[in-house]
């Protein structure tokens, strides 16, 4: 009877552990092997985002190009190309560039999706206050060689394009988009406020710069933001970002955007809102900061120092966007 009742019990266990090693081979218990693949080197696949429609016949697209008042359809990344002449120095480090043409394939991608140009029958231009700078005059075998090298290459986010801002110089630390852009959407999650190796090569004046205006020029300005300002007698830094960037100023009692009042300025003068020192001086308005640009994103002097030290364009561009994926739409 003992015996029996022995061999009863090993059956039972033999059943039972045969059930834990089948039922491991049903479709719900695989989830979990597919979510540990990417710490056993495996990479996840990216979702890419759709080429925008006006590409999918020839990838060409119609510029509108502001200094010849003219149309014209050019091959995509012969756009590419000469925005590289309008936004980057042709004699950079080779990554930087790289870089760069990765971020203005993007924003021409990203334009092209969401927006529409503001000159009828084109689909994007070059003017700088809708899309970016321009410039084919500028364009040498190095620019060419870039765009060439990072063909179809574009930077996105859960399946969609970033918004590929840069800008000259960070001063240091880059920018929310809140802060730096007075950015009115959800802050995206892949912009942060991360520190930028400035090269030491940059201008001086960009690095560290004064500003002066009048007190009238200053006033002109506030009141063009629809602030009621009679008088200008007191002047210094509100609200701070992450970046310690300005976000407001108090002038005279009154809360001011600093974003809108450096572009109601002259923002090449004012050249950022990473303010060190704002006061005035007799009839004068003197305002100290580093940087220039609005410091979200991609700082360009950044990626100088970045690819002299041996980073490629993107590690760079990871640097600066944070969780994003570099995706290739066409060879």
């Amino acid at each position: 009877m003992i015996k029996i009742l022995k061999k009863i019990i090993i059956l039972i266990i033999a059943s039972l552990f045969i059930s834990m090693l089948t039922s491991g081979c049903t479709g719900e218990e695989r989830g979990p092997v597919k979510r540990n693949l990417p710490e056993e080197g495996k990479r996840e696949e990216v979702k890419t985002p759709p080429i925008p429609e006006q590409l999918k016949k020839d990838r060409t697209v119609v510029v509108y190009k502001v200094d010849k008042g003219v149309k014209e359809e050019i091959e995509v990344e012969e756009y590419v190309a000469g925005v590289l002449g309008g936004e980057i120095h042709n004699d950079w480090p080779e990554e930087a560039i790289k870089a760069q043409a990765i971020l203005a394939r993007t924003f021409v991608m990203e334009f092209l999706t969401d927006k529409v140009s503001k000159y009828q029958g084109a689909d994007v231009s070059t003017d700088i206050k809708e899309a970016q700078a321009w410039d084919e005059k500028s364009v040498n075998d190095r620019l060419r060689k870039a765009v060439e090298d990072t063909s179809g290459m574009v930077a996105v986010y859960d399946g969609q394009y970033i918004k590929a801002w840069f800008h000259s110089h960070g001063g240091g630390k880059t920018a929310l988009a809140k802060e730096g852009l007075n950015y009115e959407k959800e802050e995206p999650d892949y912009i942060h406020s991360v520190d930028s190796p400035e090269s030491k090569e940059a201008p001086p004046e960009i690095a560290e710069w004064t500003a002066e205006f009048s007190k009238d020029k200053v006033l002109q300005a506030v009141r063009s933001l629809e602030k009621s300002i009679s008088k200008l007698e007191t002047i210094q830094i509100g609200k701070k970002g992450a970046s310690g960037r300005a976000i407001t100023l108090n002038i005279s009692g009154q809360e001011v955007s600093a974003t809108e009042l450096r572009m109601a300025l002259d923002s090449t003068i004012f050249k950022s809102t990473l303010i060190t020192d704002i006061n005035i001086k007799g009839d004068k308005v003197i305002i100290k900061g580093k940087g220039y640009g609005h410091g979200v994103g991609m700082s360009q002097w950044g990626a100088y120092a970045m690819a002299k030290e041996g980073k490629n364009a993107e590690e760079i561009i990871k640097h600066y966007f944070k969780d994003i994926s570099i995706v290739k739409l066409w060879d």
